[in-house]
């Protein structure tokens, strides 16, 4: 059977440039597999007859490639663990359900009264986060979901720091943020385990996976933070080099979930140029203030500016309950520090995918079709200037030498009827 080599791009730099090799059969098949999204993905159509001839090959492999593009593009689609496996086997070839249970057996051999019930698969996007549907043993009614994921590329704290401060979690007490019952981490990775909401989350709302609304929204994952887990918009903000601080961020991405909880599904492109009829122009407004391209380039508004505006300006809370969470003072001064090394990390990357952009603009205007035009007069013209100074030079050199010649020892002009003077030496003797 025929194969095609496609090529992948993954990031900004050409490292993260690589061909795969693969039959029409194995795009069928994780086309297939990806129809669950709903989208409308530019597969190529099967064909029985002819599709060995030259022309037909060269021709599918153009829309395979253009397929591939579409797919490593799509935010969603290029996190999903099914496409990352297909471009990248040997890296993605793993079982980390299996692996994420022995890092939780080994967790609770010091916890007995815990058990894993079942693996949740379809929760999460992250490939090296888990999730398991839990119970404790004298106590089999309540159902819990336990997480576990590895430490991330912006784990800053120490080991000491992170294992405490993963501990306090469950010391949080928040009107807005989900209950942590357990939670507790090691050098390379971290669990956290919490009530198991039937009614599901926002997204399933949104998506309307579920039919009855979940609880009133709170809060998940604010673990993600400690243990250096990147953002899920991270190749979003990691463009605009005027978002380079924490809060800079969640106000990005804040506005990326508003998007989605006013029109049912993510923003097509980032910058958003222009938005559609929403139920209130104070949602618009906020929108305006974060996604546009404006924003981009002066910055995101600070949480207290959000505030200010009229979609939260007049929302009163009510909660009776109080907040609670303690943090030490030597805590407090690592997490500061482990924040100022996250966007350390943040900005540099900013300042490689500018640069990249900047060396990919100048060799796109290089060797576009006007400007090898320029090149080829500039060329042209350069080369009649040396041909003409050439000829020039050659005409100089030319008329010098006939002087030269005709001029002989610089004697004075005689005919052959005059006398010849009388030489130097013959003056010298008198």
């Amino acid at each position: 059977m025929q194969e095609y080599i496609i090529r992948v791009q993954r990031g900004v730099s050409a490292e993260n440039s690589w061909q795969i090799v693969r039959r029409y059969s194995d795009f069928d098949l994780l086309n297939n597999s990806l129809q669950i999204s709903t989208l409308s993905l530019p597969l190529p159509p099967k064909k029985l007859i002819g599709n060995m001839e030259r022309e037909f090959i060269a021709e599918r492999q153009k829309g395979l490639q253009a397929y591939l593009d579409v797919i490593t593009t799509h935010h969603i689609l290029s996190n999903c663990e099914l496409v990352k496996k297909f471009l990248d086997p040997n890296s993605y070839s793993v079982n980390y359900t299996e692996i994420a249970l022995q890092h939780v057996s080994m967790f609770f051999r010091s916890e007995p009264k815990w058990e894993v019930v079942e693996p949740l698969k379809d929760i999460g996007w992250r490939i090296r986060k888990k999730y398991f549907l839990m119970k404790i043993k004298n106590q089999p009614k309540e159902r819990l979901m336990l997480s576990w994921a590895d430490l991330g590329p912006d784990k800053y704290l120490s080991d000491k720091d992170l294992q405490y401060a993963v501990k306090l979690l469950s010391s949080c007490s928040h009107p807005y943020i989900y209950k942590i019952t357990f939670a507790t981490a090691n050098e390379s990775s971290a669990l956290v385990i919490r009530p198991f909401s039937e009614k599901g989350t926002l997204k399933d709302l949104i998506y309307k996976v579920r039919s009855a609304p979940p609880p009133p929204c709170k809060l998940l994952d604010l673990e993600n933070s400690l243990l250096g887990l990147p953002s899920f918009y991270r190749s979003y903000f990691s463009q605009f080099r005027k978002i380079n601080t924490l809060e800079g961020v969640d106000v990005h991405c804040f506005g990326h979930l508003l998007y989605e909880m006013t029109y049912g599904r993510p923003p097509d492109t980032i910058p958003v140029d222009s938005f559609p009829p929403a139920p209130s122009v104070f949602v618009v407004s906020v929108l305006e203030s974060i996604l546009t391209c404006e924003a981009m380039k002066n910055g995101m508004p600070t949480v207290s500016r959000l505030l200010q505006m009229p979609l939260f300006s007049d929302v009163l809370l009510t909660n009776s309950e109080k907040p609670q969470f303690k943090i030490p003072t030597k805590l407090k001064e690592a997490l500061k520090t482990s924040k100022e090394c996250t966007e350390k990390r943040l900005t540099e990357e900013q300042k490689l995918i500018h640069q990249h952009r900047r060396l990919t603009r100048a060799q796109s205007h290089h060797g576009s079709e006007e400007e090898k035009k320029k090149r080829k007069i500039l060329a042209r013209k350069k080369s009649k200037r040396s041909a003409y100074e050439s000829g020039e030079e050659h005409s100089a050199k030319y008329s010098n030498s006939n002087n030269s010649a005709g001029s002989g020892a610089s004697s004075p002009l005689t005919s052959p009827s005059s006398p010849t003077p009388p030489s130097t030496a013959e003056h010298a003797s008198f």
